[in-house]
C-alpha cells in the first residue's frame, strides 16, 4: 500500500527539484521511502519510533538510508519531522509532500473498481491510522463515479482501529466530530497514530455513508491474522488483523447483509510482524518413525 502513495510523492518531489527524501514512519512507509530513494539514487532520512518491529527496521536499513530511531511514539516522530521540514530542503513525503502523497491511495479504489468489472462494491472495510487511506478510498470512487467511468454509488465505509490506539473509534462512539489524542499501546504499530490528522474527515465519511468505525483488541487482532490466513491463504501483518477482526465483528453484529459485496483492504505483509503470531499455533516434533507419526500426530486432534 505505501508504495502507491510514495510513488506519487516521489514523482512530484523530483518535479519540484527536491534532492533528498525523508519521512516519519511506523514502519511500512520507511521501507518504501528507503527503497524508492535507492532506486532513484537519492539520499534519504527515515525517522521511526525506537521500539519498531525488528523485521521492519531490517527491511528499511538494507537500502542504505539514514535510519533514525526516535525515543518516543509516532506522534513524537512526526512532530520532529514537521520541525525539520521547515529547516531542511527535504521532501518529507508525508509532511510537506502530503497533498500529493495522499492522492496515491486512490489507486486502491481504481484497482478495486477494475477487479469488480468497473462497479463500486457495496461496502469497504479498511484500517485507520491517520485516516488518509480511509478517506482517499472513498474519494477515488467518488471521482470516477462523477466522471462516469464506473457505475454504482459511494460504498458504505467501515473503519478499523486497534483498541490500544483508537482515537477515531472513540470519537465515533461518543458522537464527536473531532478526535481526542491518545497514547498508543497496541501490537498494531503500523496503525499506532495517537493524533490522526484526517480523523475528523474519517468520522464524517463513516457517518455519511452509513458505516461505522470499530476497534478490536490485541487478542482479536491475532485471531484476525489467523482467520485470514486459514480462510484465504493470505498472511497479513497486524494492520490486516485489525481489519479482518473488524469485518468478523460486523458480521457477528449483523451489520452486513449476506448479499452485499464487501471489500476488505489488506495493507501489509505478515512477514513484517512475525512476533505477533509467535506461539499462536502448534507444531509437532517427532522421531523419524512411522509409528511416532501415527501415535503422536494422527492420534492427536488437529483442526483444519
Amino acid at each position: 500500500f505505501k508504495d502507491r502513495v510514495v510513488s506519487v510523492a516521489v514523482a512530484r518531489a523530483r518535479e519540484l527539484g527536491f534532492e533528498t527524501l525523508a519521512c516519519a514512519s511506523t514502519g511500512n512507509l520507511a521501507n518504501s521511502v528507503a527503497a524508492h530513494a535507492a532506486a532513484f539514487g537519492m539520499p534519504s532520512y527515515v525517522f521511526i519510533p525506537s521500539d519498531l518491529e525488528e523485521q521492519k527496521v531490517l527491511a528499511t536499513g538494507i537500502y542504505g538510508t539514514n535510519l533514525v530511531k526516535v525515543k518516543g511514539n509516532y506522534d513524537d516522530v512526526n512532530r520532529l519531522c514537521t520541525e525539520l521540514s521547515g529547516e531542511r530542503e527535504w521532501a518529507f513525503v508525508n509532511v510537506n509532500m502530503r497533498p500529493y502523497y495522499a492522492e496515491g491511495s486512490k489507486t486502491l479504489s481504481y484497482e478495486i473498481a477494475e477487479q469488480l468489472g468497473w462497479e463500486t462494491p457495496d461496502r469497504v472495510v479498511a484500517p485507520i491510522a491517520s485516516g488518509s487511506l480511509f478517506t482517499k478510498l472513498a474519494k477515488g470512487f467518488d471521482e470516477w463515479l462523477e466522471l462516469g467511468l464506473i457505475t454504482g454509488s459511494t460504498p458504505t465505509m467501515n473503519g478499523a482501529q486497534a483498541t490500544g490506539c483508537s482515537p477515531v473509534a472513540q470519537a465515533y462512539d461518543a458522537g464527536l466530530d473531532v478526535c481526542r489524542p491518545v497514547r498508543p499501546d497496541t501490537i498494531a504499530k503500523s496503525l499506532a497514530i495517537g493524533n490522526p490528522a484526517d480523523g475528523p474527515y474519517a468520522l464524517e465519511l463513516a457517518r455519511r455513508t452509513g458505516g461505522a468505525i470499530d476497534a478490536v483488541t490485541d487478542d482479536e487482532i491475532r485471531a484476525g491474522i489467523r482467520l485470514l490466513a486459514e480462510t484465504t491463504g493470505i498472511f497479513t501483518e497486524t494492520a490486516g488483523g485489525v481489519t479482518t477482526a473488524t469485518l468478523a465483528k460486523l458480521a457477528e453484529r449483523g451489520d452486513i447483509d449476506p448479499d452485499e459485496r464487501v471489500v476488505l483492504v489488506i495493507t501489509g505483509d505478515g512477514l513484517k510482524t512475525l512476533d505477533a503470531v509467535r506461539d499462536t499455533f502448534t507444531a509437532f516434533e517427532i522421531p523419524a518413525s512411522f509409528d511416532a507419526f501415527v501415535e503422536q500426530v494422527e492420534g492427536a486432534t488437529v483442526s483444519v
